[in-house]
C-alpha cells in the first residue's frame, strides 16, 4: 500500500514568517496538530506542532503574535514520499518517534500529510478483494515505538 493511498492530500501549512497566533488559528480551523512549514517555493523546510507552540508559549514571556514560527519550528523534519510503501513511512515514524509525516515530492514540495490516524483507518482494510498488508499488529508496534518514553526536546529561548 502506497502513502498516497492513505495520506491526507490537502494539508494546512504555514511559513517561517507566520506568527504563533496565526499558526494556532490555522490549526483550529483545519482541525490539525501539525503544520508543515514551507518556503516561497512550497518546499518543506520544517514543521511546527501544537505541542511546540504550547511549550514555546509556556516558556517565553511573550504574546503569541510576537513569536514567529521560525523561532520554534523543527528544521529538517522527517518526511516521506507519495510513492513510498506505508511500511517504509511507519519505519520512519518509529525512528523519529513522530505520529505525522509531511509527504513531499521529489522536489521537496508539500503534497500531503501522513498521520497515524490515516494509517489506523486503513489497517486491515480490504484492498482489491485481498486483505491489506497493513495489519493492526504493524500499527500497534509502530505506536509502541512512537510512544516509548524519551527525554523531552529542549526548546531554546
Amino acid at each position: 500500500m502506497k502513502v498516497k493511498e492513505v495520506m491526507m492530500g490537502t494539508p494546512a501549512y504555514c511559513t517561517l514568517e507566520t506568527n504563533l497566533a496565526s499558526a494556532v488559528e490555522i490549526m483550529w480551523n483545519r482541525n490539525c496538530g501539525i503544520l508543515p512549514v514551507v518556503d516561497a517555493e512550497e518546499k518543506v523546510v520544517g514543521v511546527v506542532t501544537d505541542r511546540d507552540i504550547c511549550v514555546a508559549l509556556g516558556t517565553r514571556n511573550r504574546l503569541p503574535g510576537e513569536i514567529l514560527v521560525s523561532e520554534v519550528a523543527l528544521a529538517k523534519p522527517f518526511t516521506c514520499a507519495p510513492d513510498n510503501d506505508v511500511n517504509t513511512a511507519l519505519a520512519t515514524m518509529k525512528e523519529a518517534k513522530v505520529r505525522r509525516l509531511p509527504v513531499v515530492n521529489s522536489e521537496g514540495k508539500l503534497e500531503g500529510i501522513l498521520s497515524m490516524d490515516d494509517v489506523v483507518r486503513h489497517s486491515d482494510a480490504q484492498v482489491g478483494g485481498k486483505p491489506s498488508p497493513l495489519t493492526h499488529d504493524i500499527v500497534v508496534e509502530t505506536l509502541k515505538m512512537v510512544y516509548a518514553p524519551q527525554l523531552p526536546r529542549i526548546v531554546p529561548h
